[in-house]
Protein backbone atom coordinates (compact mmCIF):
# COMPACT_ATOMS: atom_id res chain seq x y z
CA UNK A 1 0.00 0.00 0.00
CA UNK A 2 1.17 3.54 -0.75
CA UNK A 3 2.19 4.93 2.61
CA UNK A 4 2.13 8.41 4.09
CA UNK A 5 4.21 7.22 7.05
CA UNK A 6 7.60 5.71 7.75
CA UNK A 7 6.79 2.38 9.31
CA UNK A 8 10.06 2.41 11.27
CA UNK A 9 8.78 5.49 13.10
CA UNK A 10 5.90 3.50 14.64
CA UNK A 11 6.27 1.97 18.10
CA UNK A 12 3.80 -0.69 19.22
CA UNK A 13 2.89 -0.89 22.91
CA UNK A 14 1.01 -4.11 23.53
CA UNK A 15 -0.93 -4.33 26.81
CA UNK A 16 -0.59 -7.95 27.96
CA UNK A 17 -0.83 -7.88 31.74
CA UNK A 18 -4.49 -8.68 32.25
CA UNK A 19 -5.63 -11.27 34.79
CA UNK A 20 -8.46 -12.57 32.62
CA UNK A 21 -10.56 -13.42 35.65
CA UNK A 22 -13.54 -14.48 33.53
CA UNK A 23 -11.34 -17.19 31.95
CA UNK A 24 -10.60 -18.80 35.31
CA UNK A 25 -9.47 -21.57 35.82
CA UNK A 26 -7.45 -21.29 32.56
CA UNK A 27 -5.81 -18.11 33.92
CA UNK A 28 -4.93 -19.33 37.40
CA UNK A 29 -1.23 -19.56 36.55
CA UNK A 30 -0.96 -17.67 33.25
CA UNK A 31 -1.96 -14.26 31.90
CA UNK A 32 -4.91 -14.16 29.53
CA UNK A 33 -2.73 -13.38 26.46
CA UNK A 34 -0.72 -16.54 27.21
CA UNK A 35 -3.76 -18.86 27.17
CA UNK A 36 -3.44 -21.44 24.38
CA UNK A 37 -5.63 -20.88 21.33
CA UNK A 38 -6.27 -23.07 18.31
CA UNK A 39 -4.02 -25.86 19.55
CA UNK A 40 -0.66 -24.44 18.39
CA UNK A 41 -0.96 -20.78 19.33
CA UNK A 42 -1.36 -18.45 22.30
CA UNK A 43 -3.98 -15.68 22.22
CA UNK A 44 -1.27 -13.02 21.98
CA UNK A 45 0.03 -14.60 18.75
CA UNK A 46 -2.96 -13.18 16.87
CA UNK A 47 -2.08 -9.56 17.71
CA UNK A 48 1.67 -10.07 17.26
CA UNK A 49 1.06 -11.67 13.86
CA UNK A 50 -1.03 -8.64 12.89
CA UNK A 51 1.97 -6.47 13.75
CA UNK A 52 4.38 -8.53 11.64
CA UNK A 53 1.95 -8.63 8.71
CA UNK A 54 1.58 -4.84 9.04
CA UNK A 55 5.35 -4.41 8.80
CA UNK A 56 5.69 -3.31 12.44
CA UNK A 57 8.82 -4.61 14.17
CA UNK A 58 9.30 -2.30 17.15
CA UNK A 59 7.25 -3.63 20.05
CA UNK A 60 7.09 -3.26 23.80
CA UNK A 61 4.96 -5.91 25.50
CA UNK A 62 3.72 -4.66 28.89
CA UNK A 63 3.35 -7.63 31.20
CA UNK A 64 2.21 -7.86 34.81
CA UNK A 65 -0.02 -10.71 36.04
CA UNK A 66 1.47 -14.24 36.06
CA UNK A 67 3.95 -13.24 33.38
CA UNK A 68 6.36 -16.22 33.49
CA UNK A 69 4.49 -18.32 30.92
CA UNK A 70 4.07 -15.31 28.63
CA UNK A 71 7.72 -14.27 28.96
CA UNK A 72 8.85 -17.79 28.11
CA UNK A 73 6.56 -17.89 25.08
CA UNK A 74 7.88 -14.54 23.86
CA UNK A 75 11.46 -15.78 24.09
CA UNK A 76 10.80 -19.06 22.33
CA UNK A 77 8.28 -18.01 19.69
CA UNK A 78 9.10 -14.41 18.83
CA UNK A 79 12.85 -13.97 19.07
CA UNK A 80 13.05 -14.31 15.27
CA UNK A 81 11.99 -10.68 14.82
CA UNK A 82 14.40 -9.23 17.37
CA UNK A 83 17.26 -7.68 15.36
CA UNK A 84 18.44 -4.69 17.41
CA UNK A 85 21.15 -3.85 14.89
CA UNK A 86 18.33 -3.10 12.41
CA UNK A 87 16.22 -1.25 14.96
CA UNK A 88 13.84 -4.20 15.39
CA UNK A 89 12.87 -5.52 18.80
CA UNK A 90 10.14 -7.17 20.82
CA UNK A 91 10.79 -6.51 24.51
CA UNK A 92 8.68 -7.68 27.46
CA UNK A 93 8.37 -4.83 29.94
CA UNK A 94 7.13 -5.54 33.48
CA UNK A 95 6.04 -2.74 35.83
CA UNK A 96 9.11 -0.68 36.75
CA UNK A 97 7.96 0.08 40.32
CA UNK A 98 9.94 3.27 40.58
CA UNK A 99 9.62 5.42 43.72
CA UNK A 100 6.04 6.47 44.30
CA UNK A 101 4.66 4.17 41.60
CA UNK A 102 2.36 1.18 41.97
CA UNK A 103 1.55 -1.80 39.80
CA UNK A 104 -0.24 -0.88 36.60
CA UNK A 105 -3.63 0.33 37.82
CA UNK A 106 -5.09 0.83 34.35
CA UNK A 107 -4.20 1.01 30.68
CA UNK A 108 -3.33 4.71 30.88
CA UNK A 109 -1.13 4.14 33.94
CA UNK A 110 0.73 1.37 32.11
CA UNK A 111 1.62 3.73 29.27
CA UNK A 112 2.53 6.59 31.61
CA UNK A 113 4.84 4.44 33.76
CA UNK A 114 6.82 3.52 30.65
CA UNK A 115 7.07 7.07 29.35
CA UNK A 116 10.87 7.17 29.58
CA UNK A 117 11.29 3.91 27.66
CA UNK A 118 8.89 5.03 24.94
CA UNK A 119 10.52 8.44 24.61
CA UNK A 120 13.93 6.79 24.34
CA UNK A 121 12.71 5.04 21.17
CA UNK A 122 11.47 8.45 19.98
CA UNK A 123 8.57 7.25 17.81
CA UNK A 124 6.59 9.54 15.56
CA UNK A 125 3.50 7.42 16.09
CA UNK A 126 2.44 5.24 19.02
CA UNK A 127 0.17 2.26 18.46
CA UNK A 128 -1.49 0.88 21.61
CA UNK A 129 -2.96 -2.62 21.33
CA UNK A 130 -4.52 -5.27 23.53
CA UNK A 131 -2.99 -8.74 23.56
CA UNK A 132 -6.18 -10.69 24.18
CA UNK A 133 -8.46 -10.39 21.13
CA UNK A 134 -8.82 -12.58 18.03
CA UNK A 135 -8.91 -10.70 14.71
CA UNK A 136 -6.89 -9.78 11.61
CA UNK A 137 -6.04 -6.14 10.97
CA UNK A 138 -3.48 -4.10 9.05
CA UNK A 139 -2.60 -1.42 11.58
CA UNK A 140 -1.10 0.82 8.90
CA UNK A 141 -4.62 1.73 7.86
CA UNK A 142 -5.35 3.13 11.32
CA UNK A 143 -2.21 5.28 11.35
CA UNK A 144 -2.82 6.46 7.76
CA UNK A 145 -6.34 7.51 8.80
CA UNK A 146 -4.97 9.57 11.68
CA UNK A 147 -2.37 11.25 9.47
CA UNK A 148 -4.72 12.03 6.59
CA UNK A 149 -7.29 13.51 9.02
CA UNK A 150 -4.57 15.58 10.74
CA UNK A 151 -5.75 14.09 14.02
CA UNK A 152 -3.98 13.53 17.33
CA UNK A 153 -5.61 10.16 18.00
CA UNK A 154 -7.37 7.47 15.99
CA UNK A 155 -9.60 4.72 17.37
CA UNK A 156 -10.36 1.56 15.47
CA UNK A 157 -14.13 1.06 15.49
CA UNK A 158 -16.55 -1.72 14.65
CA UNK A 159 -20.31 -1.82 14.27
CA UNK A 160 -22.14 -3.72 17.02
CA UNK A 161 -25.85 -4.17 17.80
CA UNK A 162 -27.23 -1.36 19.95
CA UNK A 163 -28.50 -3.86 22.53
CA UNK A 164 -24.86 -4.83 23.22
CA UNK A 165 -23.68 -1.27 23.93
CA UNK A 166 -23.20 -2.00 27.64
CA UNK A 167 -20.19 -4.14 26.74
CA UNK A 168 -18.23 -1.47 24.83
CA UNK A 169 -17.00 2.07 24.69
CA UNK A 170 -19.45 3.69 22.24
CA UNK A 171 -18.45 6.39 19.75
CA UNK A 172 -20.55 9.03 18.06
CA UNK A 173 -18.97 10.51 14.93
CA UNK A 174 -19.75 13.24 12.41
CA UNK A 175 -19.77 12.93 8.62
CA UNK A 176 -15.94 13.00 8.53
CA UNK A 177 -15.56 10.34 11.27
CA UNK A 178 -14.44 12.86 13.86
CA UNK A 179 -15.42 11.58 17.30
CA UNK A 180 -17.90 14.03 18.82
CA UNK A 181 -19.03 11.92 21.79
CA UNK A 182 -17.71 8.91 23.68
CA UNK A 183 -19.36 6.91 26.47
CA UNK A 184 -17.87 3.91 28.23
CA UNK A 185 -20.41 1.04 28.45
CA UNK A 186 -23.57 3.18 28.37
CA UNK A 187 -27.06 1.86 29.07
CA UNK A 188 -28.22 3.30 25.74
CA UNK A 189 -26.28 4.17 22.60
CA UNK A 190 -26.86 6.60 19.77
CA UNK A 191 -27.23 4.43 16.65
CA UNK A 192 -25.31 4.89 13.42
CA UNK A 193 -27.21 7.22 11.05
CA UNK A 194 -29.49 5.11 8.90
CA UNK A 195 -28.86 1.99 11.05
CA UNK A 196 -31.17 2.13 14.05
CA UNK A 197 -30.07 -1.33 15.21
CA UNK A 198 -26.31 -0.70 15.16
CA UNK A 199 -23.87 1.56 16.97
CA UNK A 200 -20.13 2.22 16.70
CA UNK A 201 -17.88 0.59 19.31
CA UNK A 202 -14.24 1.13 20.18
CA UNK A 203 -12.08 -1.96 19.61
CA UNK A 204 -9.52 -0.78 22.18
CA UNK A 205 -6.98 -0.22 19.39
CA UNK A 206 -5.47 3.27 19.43
CA UNK A 207 -2.98 5.34 17.45
CA UNK A 208 -1.48 8.49 18.98
CA UNK A 209 0.91 11.30 18.37
CA UNK A 210 3.06 10.86 21.48
CA UNK A 211 3.67 14.50 22.49
CA UNK A 212 0.06 15.39 23.28
CA UNK A 213 -0.61 11.93 24.70
CA UNK A 214 2.09 12.27 27.35
CA UNK A 215 0.91 15.75 28.29
CA UNK A 216 -2.54 14.33 28.94
CA UNK A 217 -1.17 11.30 30.77
CA UNK A 218 0.75 13.61 33.13
CA UNK A 219 -2.48 15.52 33.80
CA UNK A 220 -4.37 12.28 34.33
CA UNK A 221 -1.89 10.86 36.81
CA UNK A 222 -2.32 14.00 38.93
CA UNK A 223 -6.12 13.61 38.90
CA UNK A 224 -7.11 11.61 41.99
CA UNK A 225 -10.57 10.86 40.52
CA UNK A 226 -9.16 9.18 37.39
CA UNK A 227 -9.52 5.43 36.79
CA UNK A 228 -6.26 5.49 34.79
CA UNK A 229 -8.04 4.03 31.77
CA UNK A 230 -7.44 5.09 28.17
CA UNK A 231 -11.10 4.79 27.21
CA UNK A 232 -12.70 6.34 30.28
CA UNK A 233 -10.12 9.05 30.96
CA UNK A 234 -7.73 9.75 28.09
CA UNK A 235 -10.21 9.76 25.20
CA UNK A 236 -12.35 12.56 26.73
CA UNK A 237 -9.20 14.58 27.55
CA UNK A 238 -7.95 14.07 24.00
CA UNK A 239 -11.27 15.18 22.54
CA UNK A 240 -11.10 18.37 24.60
CA UNK A 241 -7.51 19.20 23.58
CA UNK A 242 -7.09 17.73 20.11
CA UNK A 243 -8.80 15.89 17.28
CA UNK A 244 -9.91 12.28 17.61
CA UNK A 245 -11.10 10.27 14.63
CA UNK A 246 -12.68 6.84 14.27
CA UNK A 247 -11.30 4.39 11.73
CA UNK A 248 -13.78 1.73 10.55
CA UNK A 249 -12.41 -1.79 10.98
CA UNK A 250 -11.07 -3.33 7.77
CA UNK A 251 -10.97 -7.10 8.30
CA UNK A 252 -8.00 -8.86 6.65
CA UNK A 253 -9.81 -12.14 7.34
CA UNK A 254 -11.66 -11.48 4.05
CA UNK A 255 -15.03 -12.84 5.11
CA UNK A 256 -18.45 -11.26 4.67
CA UNK A 257 -18.67 -11.14 8.46
CA UNK A 258 -16.14 -8.88 10.25
CA UNK A 259 -14.45 -11.10 12.81
CA UNK A 260 -13.30 -9.51 16.06
CA UNK A 261 -13.79 -11.64 19.14
CA UNK A 262 -12.96 -11.18 22.78
CA UNK A 263 -12.41 -14.71 24.06
CA UNK A 264 -12.63 -13.43 27.61
CA UNK A 265 -15.11 -15.96 28.97
CA UNK A 266 -15.06 -19.75 29.01
CA UNK A 267 -18.14 -19.87 26.79
CA UNK A 268 -16.80 -17.41 24.18
CA UNK A 269 -13.42 -19.19 24.23
CA UNK A 270 -15.07 -22.56 23.60
CA UNK A 271 -17.34 -21.10 20.88
CA UNK A 272 -14.33 -19.62 19.06
CA UNK A 273 -12.73 -23.07 18.96
CA UNK A 274 -15.89 -24.72 17.70
CA UNK A 275 -15.81 -22.20 14.86
CA UNK A 276 -12.22 -23.18 14.04
CA UNK A 277 -13.22 -26.82 13.45
CA UNK A 278 -16.27 -26.00 11.33
CA UNK A 279 -16.18 -26.71 7.59
CA UNK A 280 -15.93 -23.01 6.70
CA UNK A 281 -14.68 -21.24 9.83
CA UNK A 282 -15.25 -17.51 10.26
CA UNK A 283 -11.63 -17.10 11.38
CA UNK A 284 -9.26 -18.58 8.80
CA UNK A 285 -6.01 -20.02 10.17
CA UNK A 286 -4.98 -21.25 6.73
CA UNK A 287 -4.71 -17.88 4.96
CA UNK A 288 -1.20 -17.75 3.46
CA UNK A 289 -1.66 -14.05 2.67
CA UNK A 290 -2.02 -13.27 6.38
CA UNK A 291 -0.09 -15.96 8.28
CA UNK A 292 -0.44 -16.53 12.01
CA UNK A 293 2.97 -17.15 13.56
CA UNK A 294 3.58 -19.47 16.48
CA UNK A 295 6.26 -21.16 18.56
CA UNK A 296 8.22 -23.72 16.51
CA UNK A 297 7.14 -27.21 17.52
CA UNK A 298 9.84 -29.86 17.90
CA UNK A 299 7.55 -32.88 17.71
CA UNK A 300 6.69 -35.55 15.15
CA UNK A 301 3.52 -35.39 13.04
CA UNK A 302 0.21 -36.47 14.60
CA UNK A 303 -0.44 -40.18 14.35
CA UNK A 304 -3.65 -42.21 14.05
CA UNK A 305 -3.41 -45.91 14.80
CA UNK A 306 -5.71 -48.95 14.77
CA UNK A 307 -8.33 -49.60 12.15
CA UNK A 308 -10.29 -52.53 13.44
CA UNK A 309 -13.85 -52.51 12.19
CA UNK A 310 -16.72 -54.57 13.51
CA UNK A 311 -17.87 -55.48 17.04
CA UNK A 312 -15.19 -54.80 19.62
CA UNK A 313 -12.97 -53.12 17.08
CA UNK A 314 -11.17 -49.87 17.68
CA UNK A 315 -10.52 -46.98 15.31
CA UNK A 316 -7.98 -44.19 15.71
CA UNK A 317 -9.84 -41.44 13.89
CA UNK A 318 -10.51 -37.69 14.08
CA UNK A 319 -13.18 -35.83 12.10
CA UNK A 320 -13.90 -32.07 11.91
CA UNK A 321 -11.00 -31.49 14.28
CA UNK A 322 -7.58 -29.85 14.62
CA UNK A 323 -4.84 -32.24 15.76
CA UNK A 324 -1.41 -30.82 16.64
CA UNK A 325 2.07 -32.32 16.31
CA UNK A 326 3.15 -35.09 18.63
CA UNK A 327 -0.38 -36.27 19.36
CA UNK A 328 -1.43 -39.89 18.97
CA UNK A 329 -5.02 -40.95 18.45
CA UNK A 330 -4.53 -44.56 19.46
CA UNK A 331 -7.76 -46.39 18.80
CA UNK A 332 -9.94 -43.55 20.08
CA UNK A 333 -12.38 -41.26 18.28
CA UNK A 334 -12.20 -37.46 18.16
CA UNK A 335 -15.00 -35.32 16.74
CA UNK A 336 -15.39 -31.54 16.48
CA UNK A 337 -12.46 -30.91 18.81
CA UNK A 338 -9.12 -29.12 19.07
CA UNK A 339 -6.27 -31.34 20.26
CA UNK A 340 -3.00 -29.75 21.41
CA UNK A 341 0.49 -31.19 21.04
CA UNK A 342 1.68 -34.44 22.65
CA UNK A 343 -1.83 -35.54 23.55
CA UNK A 344 -2.74 -39.23 23.66
CA UNK A 345 -6.26 -40.53 23.18
CA UNK A 346 -6.28 -44.23 24.03
CA UNK A 347 -8.38 -47.07 22.73
CA UNK A 348 -12.18 -46.82 22.76
CA UNK A 349 -12.09 -43.31 24.21
CA UNK A 350 -14.43 -40.68 22.72
CA UNK A 351 -13.79 -36.93 22.56
CA UNK A 352 -16.57 -34.61 21.31
CA UNK A 353 -16.74 -30.81 21.05
CA UNK A 354 -13.79 -30.39 23.38
CA UNK A 355 -10.44 -28.62 23.68
CA UNK A 356 -7.47 -30.60 25.01
CA UNK A 357 -4.31 -28.67 25.86
CA UNK A 358 -0.75 -30.00 25.46
CA UNK A 359 0.22 -33.20 27.24
CA UNK A 360 -3.30 -34.40 28.11
CA UNK A 361 -3.86 -38.16 28.19
CA UNK A 362 -7.29 -39.75 27.82
CA UNK A 363 -7.57 -43.25 29.23
CA UNK A 364 -9.20 -46.22 27.54
CA UNK A 365 -13.01 -46.13 27.34
CA UNK A 366 -13.11 -42.59 28.77
CA UNK A 367 -15.71 -40.16 27.39
CA UNK A 368 -15.30 -36.39 27.17
CA UNK A 369 -17.74 -33.93 25.65
CA UNK A 370 -18.11 -30.13 25.76
CA UNK A 371 -15.04 -29.78 27.95
CA UNK A 372 -11.76 -27.86 28.15
CA UNK A 373 -8.93 -29.85 29.69
CA UNK A 374 -5.77 -27.91 30.59
CA UNK A 375 -2.18 -29.15 30.29
CA UNK A 376 -0.91 -32.47 31.66
CA UNK A 377 -4.22 -33.78 32.96
CA UNK A 378 -4.67 -37.55 32.86
CA UNK A 379 -8.28 -38.65 32.48
CA UNK A 380 -8.47 -42.14 33.99
CA UNK A 381 -9.79 -45.20 32.19
CA UNK A 382 -13.58 -45.28 31.93
CA UNK A 383 -14.18 -41.76 33.32
CA UNK A 384 -16.98 -39.63 31.83
CA UNK A 385 -16.73 -35.82 31.68
CA UNK A 386 -19.52 -33.61 30.38
CA UNK A 387 -22.26 -36.22 30.46
CA UNK A 388 -23.62 -35.51 33.94
CA UNK A 389 -23.27 -31.76 34.49
CA UNK A 390 -24.60 -31.78 38.04
CA UNK A 391 -22.06 -34.39 39.04
CA UNK A 392 -19.34 -32.47 37.22
CA UNK A 393 -20.20 -29.30 39.17
CA UNK A 394 -19.21 -31.09 42.38
CA UNK A 395 -15.64 -31.58 41.12
CA UNK A 396 -14.94 -29.06 38.36
CA UNK A 397 -15.75 -25.58 37.12
CA UNK A 398 -18.77 -25.58 34.80
CA UNK A 399 -19.58 -22.50 32.70
CA UNK A 400 -23.08 -21.00 32.34
CA UNK A 401 -23.62 -22.90 29.09
CA UNK A 402 -22.36 -26.19 30.56
CA UNK A 403 -18.70 -26.28 29.45
CA UNK A 404 -16.65 -28.33 31.93
CA UNK A 405 -13.15 -26.99 32.66
CA UNK A 406 -10.42 -29.08 34.30
CA UNK A 407 -7.42 -27.01 35.52
CA UNK A 408 -3.80 -27.59 34.63
CA UNK A 409 -2.24 -30.64 36.27
CA UNK A 410 -5.35 -31.62 38.24
CA UNK A 411 -5.23 -35.21 39.47
CA UNK A 412 -8.40 -37.09 38.60
CA UNK A 413 -9.57 -40.32 40.12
Amino acid sequence: MASMIRIDKVLVVLLAGGKGERLDPLTRDRAKPAVPFGGMYRIIDMTLSNCINSGLRKMLVLTQYMSRSLDQHMREAWRFISRPQLGEFIDPLPPQQRTGEEWYTGTAAAIQQNKATIQHVNPEFLLVLSGDHIYKMDYRHLIETMVSAKADMAISAIEVPTDQCRNFGILEVDAENKVVAFKEKPEQAIPIPGRSDMCLASMGIYAFKPKLLFELLDQDIADKTSTRDIGRDIVPRMMARGKVVACPFVDENKKAFKYWRDVGTIDSYWEAHMDLVSVDPLFNLYDTDWPIYMKPMQAPPPKFVFSQEGPGGRMGVATDSLICNGSIISGGRVRNSVIGSNVRVNSYAEIRESILFDGVEIGRHARVQRAIIDKFVHVPEGMSIGYDIEEDRKRFFVSPSGIVVIPKGMVLS
